[in-house]
């Protein structure tokens, strides 16, 4: 009797360690976002929520909705959608701020998003959605 409950408890152990390892080492989930352009493909979800924090809602002074069209089912907004054209001049930017940190700053793969960029959204935009002179303010 004392054999079978210690065999038991044996084989619990060795099962929940078993099951922890499996579960610890198996690879995090990666999300695939759709209609990238400028960003990465396989940006993870913390990187694409530090950019949109920092670079827009913090830079410019916006909201998501801003850039992204509502759904069609009128819930929430459709991240992958190219309705507004905000999100096209968005990536335009985005290009141009890439293009004067390699020119001016000589970085050779310049990010959106990372630190080591001199000039940012920020640089013109100091949490407005159009610095000043820009054409089309509201």
């Amino acid at each position: 009797m004392k054999i079978n409950k210690k065999l038991g408890v044996i084989v619990c152990i060795l099962t929940t360690v078993t099951l922890g390892v499996a579960a610890t080492s198996s690879k995090p989930a990666v999300t695939h976002y759709t209609n990238l352009k400028v960003l990465p493909k396989d940006i993870s979800s913390k990187k694409l929520q530090e950019i949109m924090v920092d670079d827009f809602q913090d830079g410019l002074g916006v909201t998501c909705s801003f850039c992204h069209a509502n759904a069609k089912d009128g819930h929430g907004l459709d991240f992958a959608s190219d309705a507004k054209p905000e999100k096209e001049i968005s990536r335009a930017m985005m290009r141009m701020t890439i293009g004067i940190n390699k020119k001016y700053f000589k970085l050779k793969h310049p990010l959106i998003g990372s630190e080591a960029l001199t000039v940012t959204c920020t640089t013109c935009h100091k949490g407005e959605a159009f610095p000043d002179g820009a054409a089309g303010q509201k």
